[in-house]
């Protein structure tokens, strides 16, 4: 192994061939990073150039750019309301920092935005860049302003659009909700004038793949001998590093046999083989012939740039992924302080797991005047996967704010958590004030593991609002400061994971990402679908995990044993022994098929039946009765759940013809194993599937005990959890206990009624016998 590890490393240094540029992938300059894993240095493709056909320009961009890196990592992109501010972190190569630079945006807005008193600033760094008024309703407008030298920097750079709009004519809250500027994600990007920018030699160039512009960002794997039995394990424990190197939101793997696909923007060529297996495809090094090799190539025949790792054999070949993808293990058992998200929400967000007290500086939001109607600011925090609170405790907001004399009792400010409102807190003194630790409750129902966005709005209502004379929408006095000193408190809470929770797998990877022992991964067939679907799932269950999964390939479920283990395939490549033990109807194998286009489905012809079957009889009583659970739970949050003794069984669940891919999770074979379905109905359907829900929209909303999405309407669904087993995470502790005990009694009203009812008449009786034996008898 020694003799390996020293050819490696000898290999780096000296790695040269005729027929192909080799560029090194340098381990010696390594950089700390406080948020997330180091890379080693290597070299970027350089991204293709795009062209903006905006009717209107205000500054054009250079004609002969040579180069240019998109920055918005989301496929849409749109700042709303009367203030709204959006950050994230773009990674760059010490020559994209070094570089003279341009920023570019192409944006369009609501013709109701009044430009007089609109603006749109742009900020690297935390320092203006250029501001822009807001004015272009009926076509894009592309604008561009020059990076100030010295700005950039190697590494992570903060990228953040300000919005701050008005309205042309109203001046009532709800027009707020009109304002809108949208950013073309093609459009917005960095150019740099020096081709030496695209050079990129010894550079972190896995962190620096950045996106396309759809804000996607694409491995293309190309494996000759991908077949081959002994090449599955090492090849997803690479996109696994991959992933959490580049850590991007929407990142997906695919993998071929037989070519380079094409190159650009946000997309990376890894070519991984002996150099006899790639010999037909791609000129290796001489010195991979010898020993294991990871390094940067320029491919002679298209000039592009890949990632080539390469060995005389499979060992040496897995030995070469160790050195790209070490960088980025972490012990499991080692707790973490941070979730990684500043690629598309900077800061990271901070982990909380007890009685945590943090100023709103800490959470990113910056102390704010504000002259319109409705404000609103947000911030991130993450939840550990053994979070059990939903049904008692309250975090609490303890604000510092002022608002000014015009504004008027009525007004208030409300707390929504995962887009849900949580609290509203009323302004009931007139004349203005100062809140100093103002404390605003917040119900931790809506909190769940992993990311949770919270976001303070403050409705403000003033006289002269309803007035609405001319010019009102435009004065700048300040009504509202938020001051940074704000603080977020979240209490303890109880710990202790649930089976089956898919949230806590979609939030951090539980229970795979917390576990010493490897996963069982079930992979019927490997051909390039499903292996492409699976390192996909596999790369972003990493990011959320912090860290690569270890995986061991089984060939049935027998040999999971009381491991935690993965099944993906086409459904009818799952072993029917399986699907039962997750509830998933075994016939599904032969009926889940997606319609052809233009075609019908049964359920669609089975809504009908249960239509007329409604009409005919019970319709009307079942939806009163629907009705009344429905206002029972908005108003008092009590649902039919809450009102049993005794969890009901998991339901049968057979998939839909209208949904093309499923996740469903439940217990193992064995009491202490979770096991995780991913299916579709082919593994074309499996592939499209894993790409969308890995999304940075979708993913969030995996839940419950089954997750299904359909590609023809591009909806997520989920179906709750009837019944769970608790699973242990922490020693043994009263407090910890007690809170648990409290959340279930919460969440089971009845039982919680019969132990008061019960313990009351203890108390009654055992009162009784004590002063029938020492009170006075008559």
């Amino acid at each position: 192994m020694k003799a390996i590890l020293s050819a490696v490393i000898l290999a780096i240094g000296v790695a040269t061939v005729a027929s192909a540029q080799t560029l090194p992938f340098d381990m010696s300059r390594e950089r700390p990073q406080t948020s997330a894993p180091t890379v080693p240095r290597a070299v970027l493709p350089a991204p293709a150039q795009s062209t903006s056909a905006a009717s209107t320009t205000t500054a054009a961009t250079t004609a002969n750019t040579s180069f240019q890196r998109y920055v918005v990592p989301f496929a849409k992109f749109r700042l709303e309301g009367e203030y709204d501010r959006k950050s994230w972190s773009v990674y760059l190569t010490p020559e994209q920092a070094a570089a003279p630079a341009r920023f570019n945006f192409t944006y369009q807005n609501a013709v109701v935005v009044a430009p007089e008193a609109s603006q749109l600033t742009i900020f690297l760094n935390n320092r203006s860049i250029g501001q822009q008024q807001i004015g272009s309703p009926d076509n894009p407008s592309a604008i561009s302003f020059d990076v100030p030298r010295g700005l950039l920097q190697p590494g992570a750079n903060l990228v953040s659009f300000e919005a701050t709009q008005r309205h042309r004519t109203d001046c009532n809250i709800q027009s707020t909700y009109e304002l809108w500027s949208d950013i073309d994600p093609a459009k917005t990007y960095l150019s740099f004038a020096e081709e030496s920018a695209q050079k990129l030699s010894g550079t972190d160039a896995i962190r620096a793949i950045g996106v396309d512009g759809a804000g996607k960002t694409e491995f293309n794997l190309v494996v000759p001998a991908l077949a081959q039995p002994g090449t599955t394990k090492p090849l997803l424990r690479l996109t696994q590093g991959l992933s959490v190197l580049s850590g991007m939101p929407n990142e997906t793997f695919s993998f071929s046999t037989d070519s380079l696909p094409p190159t650009g923007p946000g997309k990376m060529t890894v070519v991984v083989g002996t150099p006899a297996e790639l010999q037909p495809l791609f000129p290796t090094p001489a010195a991979a012939q010898n020993a294991a090799l990871a390094t940067f190539v320029r491919d002679p025949r298209t000039g592009s740039t890949v990632l080539l790792i390469s060995g005389p054999s499979w060992q040496s070949v897995s030995a070469a992924i160790d050195m790209v993808v070490s960088p980025t293990d972490r012990d499991p058992s080692i707790r973490r302080d941070l979730l990684v998200t500043q690629r598309w929400s900077a800061p990271d967000a901070p982990l909380i797991f007890s009685d945590t007290n943090l100023s709103f500086s800490q959470l990113g939001i910056e102390t704010t005047e504000f002259s319109g109607r409705r404000f609103h600011t947000s911030f991130n925090v993450g939840i550990p996967a053994d979070f059990y609170a939903n049904a008692y405790g309250e975090a609490t907001i303890y604000l510092d704010a002022a608002y000014a004399k015009n504004v008027r009792p009525g007004s208030h400010i409300d707390v929504y958590v995962n887009g849900s409102i949580a609290t509203t807190k009323p302004i009931t003194a007139p004349g203005g004030g100062i809140f100093r630790k103002l404390p605003i409750r917040v119900t931790m129902r809506h909190f769940k593991p992993g990311l949770n966005t919270v976001t303070l709005e403050a409705m403000l209502l003033t006289d002269d609002d309803d007035v609405c004379a001319p010019g009102t929408t435009a004065d700048k006095a300040a009504r509202f400061a938020l001051f940074d000193t704000s603080t977020f408190q979240m209490p303890d809470f109880a710990r202790v994971a649930q089976r089956p929770n898919l949230a806590a797998l979609a939030g951090t990877g539980y229970p795979y990402g917390r576990s010493n022992a490897p996963t069982a991964l079930f992979i019927d067939r490997t051909d390039t679908d499903t292996l492409s679907a699976t390192a996909t799932l596999l790369g972003q269950m990493a990011i959320v995990a912090g860290h690569p999964i270890a995986v061991d390939l089984i060939a049935s479920p027998g040999s999971a044993g009381d491991r935690n283990a993965i099944f993906i395939g086409p459904i009818s490549q799952i072993p029917a022994t399986t699907l039962s033990q997750m509830n998933i109807a075994a016939a599904s194998q032969a009926s889940w098929r997606p319609p052809l286009p233009g075609q019908g489905t049964q359920q669609e012809a089975a809504a009908t039946v249960d239509e007329w079957r409604s009409r005919i009889g019970g319709g009307l009583l079942q939806l009163q009765f629907q009705s009344f659970q429905d206002w029972m739970h908005r108003n008092f949050d009590i649902s039919g759940s809450s009102l049993q003794f005794v969890p009901g069984a998991e339901q049968i669940f057979t998939p839909s013809n209208l949904n093309s891919f499923m996740i469903a999770q439940g217990e193992g074979g064995t009491a202490n194993a979770t096991w995780t379905i991913v299916a579709a109905p082919s593994a074309k359907d499996l592939r499209a599937g894993a790409d969308a829900i890995t999304s940075l929209g979708e993913w969030s909303q995996i839940d419950g005990h089954v997750t299904v999405y359909s590609a023809k309407t591009g909806k997520v669904d989920t179906v709750p959890v009837s019944r769970f087993d608790f699973v242990t995470t922490q020693p043994w502790s009263f407090t910890n206990y007690r809170l648990i005990a409290a959340n279930w009694l919460s969440s089971n009203i009845l039982s919680y009624a019969f132990l008061l009812i019960a313990s009351s008449l203890l108390i009654g009786i055992t009162t009784a016998g004590i002063l029938a034996k020492i009170g006075r008898r008559g």
